[in-house]
């Protein structure tokens, strides 16, 4: 039977003796067959390039809609047309592991097309080490509940539980889209709760000049280092090394850290910057698309300290290609140690590199600066991640709650007089 199938149709099949199939006229070879209990089940019918026809099934009536199961055909479809089976990718789905899909499926596509592919690898072998043995169709949502509570059970937080689900449903998500599963196994595992509200950490006034004096004090023991290794050098007739004593900054870190405290950078961003991203002369630092976590370019004006250690920098750099190159001049991977260590002659605990982001913010919103502002210096898609600054700007409260009162709302309140 050939119809238009439309949701008014659905309404109007009646189950037979026999099981009988309606093909649509518009989507050519998606069908609907009728059960005799009443059942329908979606499946498009397609012919491969060798001329060979099949079937393949997307689903009952009660597993998803009309237009969800038309979508369904039209990829399904849409993969024949660019030479594919799809009915042999769900049977490759079958003897897939999380791992083996991962590493012969997933991971080539996500190395050449995200930048940062090799971070969510990384997450994922670490994160969701006792699932890659599992086979794909056996990681579902009772799998990854489980997963989860042993995790909050070792007392990994429920945020970074939530980034770890995230990179697995992502997985999953290209599984359904290249059709090694028929639907997505997470699609309704809903994240854990967690307190958008919680405190943020910033430097207080006494901290900040801790973390001041120590990056001083790092750089002179590196100063003296090298004083007492030329010396070394120089009495045994040696090369010498550069004097340190000769340049503004003794190394990288003081400049990372001071641009990270004055424009609220991400460390990717910052590892990633090249000094055609900033106009000095403007006071003006480019994020750009490609290296920005959110994928938009926003701009960030520099500030009077910024500007001066960017000015500085450069004065003792190549001023091409990176503004903080790595070894051999590559991008930095990380600078945990250098942090560490200064950490610790700061005497400051609890403070990651990303507080540093905090602290900018929170400062500005201290300030008075509106939190629309702060979002876009920050580069937040949504204004929900900058709402956790709220609470730093009690002002704004209190004058909203002093509108009661100058309206007239406020009921009276009378002191009972003693007796």
């Amino acid at each position: 039977m050939i119809k238009k199938i439309t949701t008014r149709i659905l309404r109007t099949l009646e189950p037979r003796d026999k099981v009988y199939e309606i093909t649509d006229t518009e989507l050519k070879g998606f069908t609907i067959r009728v059960m005799p209990s009443g059942m329908l089940s979606y499946s498009v019918r397609y012919r491969l390039r060798n001329g060979r026809q099949d079937r393949m099934k997307i689903g009952l009536s009660t597993e998803c809609t009309l237009e969800q199961a038309k979508d369904e055909a039209r990829k399904i479809l849409a993969d024949v047309i660019r030479g594919d089976n799809p009915v042999e990718s769900r049977r490759a789905a079958r003897s897939h592991t999380l791992e083996s899909f991962l590493a012969e499926e997933y991971w080539p596509v996500v190395l050449s097309k995200r930048r940062r592919g090799k971070e969510v690898l990384a997450r994922i072998r670490v994160a969701a080490a006792s699932l890659l043995s599992k086979k794909l169709l056996e990681v579902n949502a009772w799998t990854l509940e489980k997963w989860r509570a042993s995790r909050l059970k070792d007392g990994v937080a429920a945020a970074t539980i939530n980034k770890d689900i995230a990179v697995v449903k992502a997985a999953l998500s290209k599984a359904v889209e290249w059709n090694f599963l028929d639907t997505h196994p997470l699609a309704r595992l809903k994240p854990l709760k967690v307190d958008s509200q919680a405190k943020v950490r910033y430097l207080d006034a006494k901290e900040g000049q801790r973390l001041l004096n120590a990056m001083d004090i790092r750089e002179e023991d590196m100063r003296a280092a090298r004083d007492r290794h030329n010396q070394w050098c120089k009495e045994r007739n040696y090369p010498e090394f550069p004097n340190l004593r000769d340049v503004i900054f003794a190394d990288y870190l003081k400049p990372m850290v001071l641009l990270s405290l004055n424009t609220g950078m991400r460390r990717g961003e910052l590892f990633s910057l090249k000094w055609q991203d900033i106009n000095l002369e403007r006071a003006m630092l480019t994020v750009t698309g490609e290296t920005a976590k959110t994928g938009k370019t926003r701009h960030i004006p520099l500030n009077a300290i910024a500007l001066d250690v960017l000015k500085q920098w450069r004065s003792q750099s190549d001023g091409d290609g990176l503004v903080f190159p790595g070894k051999n001049g590559e991008r930095f991977d990380n600078v945990k140690n250098a942090w560490k260590a200064l950490l610790e002659i700061a005497e400051i605990t609890g403070f990651r590199w990303h507080d540093m982001r905090h602290d900018f913010a929170s400062k500005l919103v201290m300030a008075g600066c509106d939190l629309n502002t702060v979002r876009e210096l920050l580069g937040h898609s949504d204004i929900k991640m900058t709402l956790r600054y709220a609470h730093l700007a009690p002002e704004h409260k209190a004058e909203a709650v002093r509108v009661l009162e100058r309206a007239g709302n406020v009921v009276p309140f009378e002191r009972a007089e003693s007796a």
